[in-house]
């Protein structure tokens, strides 16, 4: 994107093109943000069969991470999804039991946006590695319900969306190094912040702002912190907004750093089998093909490779299989919160 950009563009009128986009998006932020009294209920809401809380709405989301990872899918995926589940559950009272069909349902609208046709798994495949106990026939409804909910815009502005425009402008205006900011790990980060409910209430300029702030000043770097200083002052973004936020970003943060934490990108997927089915896979896990011997005289030069077979569990009730890890556990490191913050619980 940013390649073929500069192909068509100069300096001065890449920078132009830069802030015209932020301005596009600016207006359309709050079209695509979750209505916060939405949110606030799903906060404030008990745990039980008939009410969704934010506990188990953090806790689909995490599945969702690992969905992606799973599947391979992009980042913006992801985030997509997410935006378009919390403006479902802001919208609708959900019951617990019909998450599970609503999380595969996002995932899915998410994908048909960013992903190639050919990455996108068939209704049946993310059925199965979800198990989210749902029919094709169960998901259609839901797709309709949705799509209908949310008028079938699902090409949203979030926070991935400033993130990426702040950290081209910064780029387009320093002097510094290209890979003294790196988007990987704001990504990252904001991936952390998404799997709290809290944070779909910020802005979501105001979020990808707090992130690149964050950073900068880790870096310490003085040209950057003016650069965005001035993003800031375009953006109508007010600095109690920014301390704000800034703050509980900072916090979540240092709570994913924690070894404590059990993160979504280190988190197995877990299928539910039966005993038969468990020691039906494990018999062909471990079964071995007959192969034609290689001949003396091959192309071999006598240092033939082994095959080795990891152990793999047949216990009873299930089998566990890690999604492929992005290595985002090493863009967390240990922020120093204020001693005021108190520690918040942690599910990743």
């Amino acid at each position: 994107w940013a390649e073929t950009r500069r192909r068509h563009l100069g300096a001065g009128s890449e920078a132009l093109w830069l802030f015209k986009q932020l301005n596009l998006h600016l207006e359309l932020e709050g079209r695509f943000q979750p209505r916060e009294k939405g949110l606030s209920l799903i906060e404030g809401a008990a745990e039980n069969e008939n009410t969704l809380c934010s506990r188990q709405r953090n806790a689909k989301v995490e599945d969702l991470w690992s969905l992606t990872n799973f599947f391979g899918f992009a980042t913006e995926t992801f985030v997509l999804a997410v935006n378009i589940l919390d403006r479902f559950l802001a919208l609708m009272k959900v019951k617990p039991k019909h998450l599970s069909c609503i999380g595969v349902c996002c995932i899915q609208l998410a994908a048909r946006v960013v992903e190639e046709e050919c990455n996108i798994p068939s209704a049946h495949e993310i059925i199965r590695i979800s198990q989210c106990k749902c029919t094709v026939s169960d998901l259609k409804r839901m797709e309709k319900i949705i799509s209908e909910k949310l008028h079938f815009e699902f090409k949203a502005t979030t926070a991935l969306t400033f993130l990426h425009l702040y950290h081209t402008i910064v780029l387009c205006h320093t002097s510094e190094r290209k890979e003294v900011l790196n988007l990987d790990k704001l990504e990252a980060q904001l991936k952390a912040c998404n799997c709290r409910l809290v944070f779909s209430k910020a802005k979501p300029s105001v979020l990808a702002l707090c992130l690149l702030t964050l950073e900068v000043q880790m870096l310490k770097s003085v040209e950057l912190l003016e650069i965005l200083l001035r993003v800031q002052k375009h953006s109508k973004i007010s600095d109690s907004d920014l301390l704000y936020w800034r703050e509980l970003v900072s916090k979540c943060l240092a709570d994913y750093s924690s070894p404590e934490c059990c993160k979504p990108d280190h988190k197995k997927l877990v299928w539910i089998v039966s005993r038969r089915t468990a020691q039906n896979l494990q018999n062909s896990y471990y079964s071995v093909p007959e192969l034609p011997t290689i001949p003396e005289g091959g192309c071999f030069n006598g240092n033939e490779s082994e095959d080795s077979c990891e152990d793999m569990s047949s216990g009873e009730e299930s089998l566990s299989s890690s999604p492929p890890s992005d290595l985002e556990g090493t863009f967390f490191f240990e922020l120093k919160p204020k001693p005021k913050w108190q520690t918040l619980s942690c599910r990743f």
